[in-house]
C-alpha cells in the first residue's frame, strides 16, 4: 500500500472515486502529483469510452456532450469551478486581496458564468467536429495534458492563497527533477493513441495546450503572487481546450 499511496492520493484528489482509507490527504501529498497525468489518462479513457458507446446510439453533438459529462462527473466538476471561480476573481476583482476573498466565494457571477458556458460549449464542439476515433484518442491526450498543466503550475509558482482557509494542506517545496520526469512520461502515455493516428494534430494539439495554460499561471504570479487550486483548474481547463483546438485545427 505504501507504494500505491502517491496514486491513490492522485485520485482522491482529481477525482471523485472512492479510494483505499489509508490514502488520507496530508502536508507530504505533493509527491502524488507525478500521478496526475495519469488519473487524467484514465479520465479521459472513461470518457473516451462513453463517447465510443454513445455513438453507436446517437449522431450529432449527442456523444460529444456525454463523454464531456461523463468527465464532470467523475471529477465532481471541480476544474469547471475552478475556471468560473478563476474568472470571477481575476476580472470582478481590484486588489489581490478582494480577488482572493472573490475566488474563494462558492456563488458564480457573471464572469464565471460565461467562462464556464465558453469551456463546456467549445469542448463539445470541438469533439463533435472530429471523427469519432480522433475524438475518442484526443480526450485521453486532454484530459491527461490538463492534469500536466496541474502538476505544472504546483511546480513553477508558490501558492497564493490564504494557508488558513485552504481545502488541502498545500505544500511550500517544489517537485523533484525525478517527479517532473515521471510527469513527463504519464503525459506522453496519455499521447500514445492519438499520435499514432493523427502525429501533427497531436503536436500541435500540445503545443496549443501549453501556450493557453501558461495563461491563468501567469495572471495568477501577476495578480496574486502564486496559484490557488482555482487557478489549477483554470489550467487544466485551458490545456484541455487547447489540446482540442490544435487536434481539430489539421483534421
Amino acid at each position: 500500500m505504501a507504494t500505491s499511496r502517491p496514486f491513490f492520493q492522485a485520485v482522491q484528489i482529481m477525482t471523485i472515486v472512492p479510494t483505499p482509507a489509508a490514502t488520507r490527504i496530508d502536508g507530504d501529498w505533493l509527491q502524488s502529483a507525478k500521478y496526475f497525468p495519469l488519473v487524467g489518462a484514465l479520465i479521459g479513457t472513461a470518457c473516451a469510452s462513453a463517447l465510443l458507446i454513445a455513438d453507436l446510439f446517437w449522431s450529432g453533438a449527442v456523444p460529444a456532450i456525454i463523454a464531456v459529462g461523463v468527465g464532470v462527473a467523475l471529477t465532481g466538476g471541480i476544474h469547471e469551478d475552478g475556471v468560473s471561480d478563476t474568472a470571477d476573481g481575476l476580472f470582478g476583482g481590484r486588489s489581490r486581496e478582494q480577488r482572493l476573498t472573490i475566488i474563494k466565494d462558492s456563488r458564480i457571477g457573471t464572469y464565471g458564468a460565461l467562462a464556464l458556458a465558453f469551456s463546456l460549449a467549445l469542448r463539445i464542439a470541438l469533439l463533435a467536429s472530429l471523427p469519432v476515433p480522433i475524438a475518442a484518442a484526443a480526450l485521453v491526450a486532454a484530459h491527461s495534458i490538463g492534469r500536466a498543466g496541474v502538476t505544472a503550475g504546483m511546480t513553477l509558482l508558490p501558492y497564493g492563497g490564504n494557508l488558513d482557509t485552504a481545502k488541502l494542506d498545500y505544500p511550500q517545496q517544489r517537485l523533484s527533477m525525478a517527479g517532473v520526469v515521471i510527469t513527463l512520461a504519464f503525459t506522453m502515455l496519455g499521447f500514445g493513441v492519438l499520435f499514432a493516428l493523427a502525429p501533427w494534430s497531436a503536436l500541435l494539439g500540445a503545443v496549443l495546450a501549453v501556450l493557453l495554460a501558461t495563461l491563468p499561471i501567469l495572471a495568477a504570479q501577476k495578480l496574486l503572487g502564486g496559484y490557488t487550486g482555482d487557478i489549477l483548474g483554470a489550467t487544466e481547463q485551458m490545456a484541455e481546450i487547447g489540446l482540442l483546438l490544435g487536434v481539430a485545427a489539421l483534421i
